[in-house]
């Protein structure tokens, strides 16, 4: 995000003397510039002008020569005879290793409390022998340069810096402010079509647009006072500059429609940047490197045109335009050597044959061939506009996030590139003592903004703000817009021809217009009328049925989340078999991260990684669910992308919609480690398969639907293959016959090798739920089924039936429910028995029924018909007895 400086801004609009950043952030706020954050100041604390009056010098054992100072601070100072060292003088005790000073100087001093760059506090400490009671201050220490050979002294310092006539303050005066370490400064967030705000020049444009503060804009060429000279003429003698054909243009544009190139000879190598320069990048988070490449970086920021310097004398004329060949290589500043998309934009010279040998990733990123270093005198300048979707892509393709390509991504201003250019050799030749040739090279082959017409009133139908006619004209005309009357439409309405300025290209629609119009007029002028919602709306029955699911598993102790929905190799280590439907995952064009381009088929394959996550952090019990979409490719057939000159016909939204991938909501959750921690109450527990068990039942209940459950007929990854349980609806009968109903859901421990390999503790569980068949059941009954609460007391009976060991409690469990018939509120398994009473090969289970009625008080006779019905089904069914 772009650093606005006070100081800097001030240069390009009559800002108050008093200006903070936080008035500044509110300033901006209003025509849509968000503050990131406010910079707060490099130094804090006591930094003072200090006088050096004593000077001893002691070499250490180590040969280190060290000063011990008496340095004047004047009110800082320590009394005659006290401080921790006490001196003859009014003064306090320094050491220091450097030796650019002498008695006498004037000297930045930082006393304890103070705090510099880097979180470095202050504070008195022995050393050498010495209590220093404070630090004498190197340019680098303060974080205004780089020199940390020796400290700053006062009177060069401000000669360097063209200050020499404001003379030095007096001892312990603040020297905060006569560095200017204490301006804050504004970081704001700039949203992706603005890009023209990534400058000081455009920010400085919208504070005067949201303050009415005069604007002075620094690309004006006509303006004597910033361009005496005016701008160079392009013709005959100007570097030759080729823009090839582009053979693969995107979306029809071509790589580069503007090339700018000035030819600056004679830069003194050793000429510093002027501090100013360094000061201004150092706030705007730049570090300086040398003058040349200073002023391409300073005027990038400044007017918002990215520009790049070749050392003349390493390029191999003429310079070429092109794009790249496929695997072409290119070694960069940093030194690495990447290889080259077929889209990327270069900029070559014709070392080796026109245009062969490539210089620098177009808009991107410099290459190391023609770097300018400490050795260079003459240098090319570079301005140029190229197609903002192909730096974009470039730019990521690489990995090479930029400040140029920032900036040329969002697109930058057609007619900026020769006034940059212009700057930039300016600040050469004044502050490099350099002499550029008279003559600019400029291939122009940009198209004028297109004229866009539209409704005087167009900003008031969107906003119901009636703005009226001169106040849209006069918004548009301060925003750079050239406006003309269009005559009116068929209705007799107003129509207007607006022309965007060349620094607004994401102007191209009347709905752009008065996004503008209601921008700069404040949308706190928009009234705030909340609609009235018509009557038969609001959530669907399928979106009740969702939150109340959530809810429900809330309330039991469960913590909802959102994970991301792209997934990596989460299948091989929730070891799902090849061939599974869950490995047919619809991948990615564009994935935000590599090691994940593919979208989850269960919700388990995501909340997995959450629940590892929480448990690496030191988490010992682990609860969480998610209800959210999962995608299932199968049956997808693809479809061809309709163009958007027309609306598509009804055969190719059918196909587009044939095309998409179904996407049914899943719930799902892991159980992992301690459900209940031991303390004074009682032993602890761990979560086990029959909380996961309950957690189906929860959903279930909420729903009013009543689940089977039963062991899986084969393993089933990623659960134990002994203690899983596949979940399904009640089968509907057919005649004798029963057909089964689908499977809902699975819920169990997790296999141990799973839970290894995700780093779980062990005999963690998890659930799987498909939400669609259960929340169809919903919609088929209409509402959501809940029981109605009977006033009359329930009876209750156990029953224990000796079956076979083959025969599973679900079996024996459903043929009580369907004898007990509507009166069975509740039955449940509560003890299992073998024994050699019973038999070989037979089990006892009993089991506890709670019968109700809903409208009568139920008599022993009806309970005990439910006992003997319960007893002849089970024997009839499953050979079951009654246990005595």
């Amino acid at each position: 995000m772009p650093y606005v400086p006070i100081e800097w801004l001030r240069e390009h609009v009559d800002a108050p003397a008093d200006l903070s950043a936080e008035q500044l952030a509110a300033d901006l706020v209003r025509v849509g510039l968000e503050e990131e954050r406010i910079v707060p100041p490099a130094v804090t604390g006591p930094l003072v002008v200090g006088r050096v009056l004593t000077l001893e010098s002691k070499k250490q054992s180590n040969g280190k020569v060290i000063n011990y100072c008496r340095v004047d601070v004047g009110a800082y100072n320590d009394p005659p005879g006290t401080g921790k060292e006490p001196s003859d003088l009014p003064s306090r005790g320094i050491v220091c290793g450097a030796h650019n000073f002498d008695v006498g100087d004037s000297v930045v001093v930082s006393l304890p409390g103070a705090v510099l760059p880097g979180d470095f506090a202050i504070s008195a400490r022995k050393t050498y022998g010495h209590i220093s009671d404070g630090m004498i201050c190197s340019a680098r220490e303060l974080g205004i340069g780089e020199d940390h050979t020796g400290i700053i002294v006062l009177d060069q310092w401000l000669a360097e810096h063209d200050r020499a006539g404001e003379g030095i303050p007096a001892p312990g005066s603040d020297a905060i402010l006569l560095l200017r370490l204490g301006e804050e400064v504004l970081e704001i967030n700039v949203t992706p079509d603005r890009g023209y705000c990534f400058s000081m020049r455009g920010v400085a444009r919208e504070y005067s647009h949201s303050t009415g503060a005069r604007f002075t804009d620094p690309a004006d060429a006509a303006n004597p006072a910033l361009y005496p000279a005016g701008v160079a003429r392009s013709g005959e003698g100007g570097f030759p500059v080729v823009i090839a054909e582009d053979p693969a243009p995107i979306h029809g544009r071509p790589g580069a429609d503007r090339y700018v190139a000035r030819v600056v000879r004679g830069i003194d190598p050793a000429a510093p940047s002027p501090a100013w320069m360094r000061e201004r990048l150092t706030a705007a988070g730049m570090r300086p490197i040398s003058l040349a490449v200073d002023v391409t970086n300073y005027v990038m920021l400044d007017l918002g045109q990215p520009l790049h310097a070749f050392d003349l004398n390493k390029l191999c004329p003429p310079i070429v335009v092109r794009r790249a060949a496929a695997g072409e290589q290119l070694t960069f500043l940093d030194e690495v050597t990447r290889t080259l998309d077929a889209e990327d934009l270069v900029i070559s010279d014709s070392a080796g044959g026109e245009g062969s040998r490539p210089l620098v990733l177009a808009g991107v990123f410099g290459g190391a061939a023609a770097e300018v270093d400490q050795s260079t005198t003459d240098v090319l300048i570079e301005a140029a506009h190229f197609d903002a979707v192909s730096v974009a892509r470039s730019a990521r393709r690489h990995r090479l996030p930029t400040e140029s390509s920032k900036r040329n991504e969002r697109g930058v201003d057609t007619a900026l590139a020769p006034v940059a250019a212009q700057r930039a050799v300016d600040l050469l030749v004044e502050y490099g003592g350099a002499v550029a040739d008279p003559v600019s090279t400029d291939i122009d082959r940009t198209s004028p903004m297109p004229p866009i017409v539209m409704r005087a009133d167009a900003a008031e139908r969107l906003t119901g703000v009636a703005y009226g006619a001169p106040r849209v004209i006069e918004i548009l005309e301060m925003i750079g817009c050239t406006v003309r009357p269009a005559g009116a439409d068929e209705q007799g309405r107003e129509l207007l021809s607006v022309t965007a300025p060349t620094w607004r290209p994401d102007l191209v629609g009347p709905a752009h217009l008065a996004e503008e119009i209601a921008r700069i007029d404040g949308y706190d002028n928009i009234p705030v009328i909340v609609p009235t919602a018509p009557a038969g709306t609001g959530l669907t029955l399928r979106q009740r049925a969702r939150r109340e699911v959530a809810r429900a598993l809330a309330d039991a102790g469960l913590t909802q989340v959102l994970s991301y929905p792209f997934i990596g190799d989460v299948h091989d280590l929730l070891e799902i078999p090849q061939g599974d439907e869950r490995r047919q995952a619809v991948r990615l064009a564009n994935p935000l991260a590599e090691d994940a381009p593919w979208l989850r088929t269960c919700v388990l394959d995501s909340l997995v990684e959450a629940a590892r996550r929480n448990v690496s952090r030191g988490l010992s019990g682990v609860a969480v669910f998610e209800v959210g979409s999962v995608t299932r490719p199968g049956g997808t057939v693809p479809a061809a992308i309709p163009g958007v000159e027309r609306r598509p016909t009804d055969e190719e939204i059918e196909a587009l919609e044939a095309g998409i991938p179904a996407q049914p909501t899943h719930v799902a959750a892991v159980l992992a480690g301690e459900r209940e921690r031991s303390g004074v109450l009682g032993q602890g527990r761990a979560w086990d398969w029959a909380d996961a068990l309950e957690v189906v039942r929860t959903v279930a209940a909420v729903l009013g639907l009543s689940l089977e459950a039963a062991a899986p007929p084969q393993p089933y990854a990623p659960w134990h293959p002994g203690r899983t349980a596949e979940l399904r609806l009640p089968g509907e009968r057919r005649g004798k016959q029963v057909q089964a109903g689908p499977v809902v859901a699975h819920a169990g421990e997790l296999h141990p090798r799973v839970t290894r390999a995700l780093g779980l503790p062990e005999r963690s569980c998890a659930v799987e739920i498909d939400l669609e068949p259960m929340l169809d059941a919903v919609e088929a009954a209409g509402v959501l089924q809940v029981r109605a609460v009977s006033t009359f007391p329930p009876a209750k009976e156990d029953i224990a039936l000796v079956v076979d060991e083959a025969v599973t409690a679900r079996d024996v469990e459903e043929v009580v429910r369907q004898a007990a018939g509507d009166l069975a509120e509740e039955v449940r398994l509560f003890d299992v028995f073998r024994g050699p009473q019973l038999g070989q090969g037979r089990k006892s289970l009993a089991f506890s029924l709670v019968l109700r009625a809903p409208d009568r008080t139920l008599t022993a006779q009806e309970t005990a018909a439910v006992r003997k019905r319960v007893v002849k089904r089970a024997a009839k069914r499953l050979g079951a007895e009654l246990r005595a």
